[in-house]
């Protein structure tokens, strides 16, 4: 379903967070060649130097085959800067020093290196993309103010102490606009992980939640109608209308519990729609005493609960009905009380039997427990469950009437 709402609309989900850096369907695009960037570069290269020899003449050495060659050579190596990033930064390092070292006009010889040092700095190279940049700049200092006197071309001067100074700024920035580049794709990268995560804790919270749901719904039901069923067969010849009645209560118990199941299905199939039924809570305590009546338990209720919101009305609910189904599955005892408190901040449910166990503990073990003590952990409240001193069982519950939940 999120699936599909992410597909219907909205920017494509490559750009829904940021460019498609490597790393974000990066194996796919680092095995691709980039022909159409690569071309762009050469021909701007090839173009713009060109035309900086036409300013340069008379100054600088002409454009000739070596040169050109040198040109083709930085642009061309581009091509390998996804696969190889380190080999190409020093690569078009390298092929600019040379031409620059030979005379050769100032030009877009440098885009190539600028192009290679942000894919480097990009992938995670920054000291391969810095020290191909110092030996660029080195190189240059090298030739700008030492050995122009034996390059081409002939009659060359020192290169100005304020050009150097340009040519470092330059330098700078390049270094700090990859280097900005590279903390924003960490931080999308950062951002992608988190989304993912939160969206497998909803899934797991939804599934757990689902799993609660069922196991109250269907535990209580099976259980009144497992009673009823051996009450149905042990009446079945000696009294059929007894027997009658308990397959009454078994088929309203199977309807109840279909149509809860329905209920949580229907929400499980439609996430984001309100449900066609509210929530149960404890305002059908009543019937829930009917139910247990049924099934042969006594249940005394004592106190009224406050206005309480959904979330906390259902966990109480759910916590008395569990409480109430282990005392009909496993103990002794056929009568049980339950007890409802309050003060302005918390809801309190008591729920007693007087024991004894029958094959395992009054309280039960297992899903059911546990389900009430998520419940109650949910909403910042807690689950004591265990023996009476005097015998039987008892499930003590503190629910905050104020949560997280409740006051958004």
């Amino acid at each position: 379903m999120e699936e599909q709402r992410v597909r219907g609309a909205g920017p494509p989900w490559r750009w829904r967070h940021g460019p498609p850096w490597p790393g974000r369907g990066g194996e796919e695009r680092a095995s691709r060649w980039p022909w159409r960037s690569t071309v762009v570069v050469t021909f701007f290269v090839l173009v713009g130097s060109q035309f900086a020899a036409h300013q340069q003449h008379g100054t600088r050495a002409s454009l000739d085959v070596f040169a050109r060659v040198l040109l083709l050579v930085a642009s061309g190596l581009l091509l390998w800067r996804g696969r190889h990033p380190v080999l190409v930064v020093f690569g078009t390092a390298a092929a600019a020093m040379v031409y620059l070292g030979a005379g050769y006009p100032y030009g877009p010889v440098f885009l190539a290196v600028v192009v290679a040092c942000f894919r480097a700095v990009v992938a995670g190279h920054r000291r391969a993309a810095w020290a191909a940049l110092a030996m660029l700049w080195a190189g240059h200092m090298l030739v700008a103010h030492w050995l122009y006197r034996w390059l081409p071309p002939s009659g060359d001067s020192a290169a100005s102490w304020a050009s150097e100074g340009v040519i470092a700024a330059w330098v700078v920035a390049i270094v700090a606009l990859a280097e900005l580049t590279r903390t924003r794709r960490e931080q999308w990268a950062r951002e992608r992980a988190e989304r993912a995560q939160a969206a497998r804790r909803r899934a797991d919270e939804e599934r757990l939640r689902i799993a609660r749901e069922l196991h109250d719904v269907l535990a209580h039901s099976i259980s009144v109608i497992n009673v009823q069923a051996g009450v149905g067969l042990a009446l079945l010849d000696t009294d059929p209308e007894q027997a009658r009645t308990a397959l009454t209560t078994i088929k309203a118990a199977s309807k109840e519990a279909l149509g809860e199941v329905r209920q949580v299905l229907d929400t499980l199939r439609t996430p984001g729609d309100a449900p066609r039924a509210p929530a149960p809570g404890l305002d059908r305590l009543p019937e829930l005493v009917q139910q247990a009546a049924s099934a042969g338990l006594t249940v005394d209720v004592e106190g009224a609960p406050p206005r309480l919101a959904p979330g906390t009305d259902l966990a109480a609910f759910r916590i008395v009905q569990e409480a109430l189904t282990n005392v009909v599955r496993h103990s002794g005892s056929r009568h049980a009380r339950v007890r409802l408190e309050h003060d302005p901040r918390t809801l309190r449910l008591r729920i007693d039997d007087d024991g004894p166990a029958t094959g395992a503990e009054a309280g039960g073990s297992g899903n059911g427990m546990a389900g009430m003590r998520e419940r109650a952990a949910a909403l910042g409240g807690t689950i004591e469950a265990g023996p009476r001193p005097d015998g039987g069982f008892r499930v003590l519950a503190e629910l905050p009437l104020q949560t997280k939940e409740n006051d958004r």
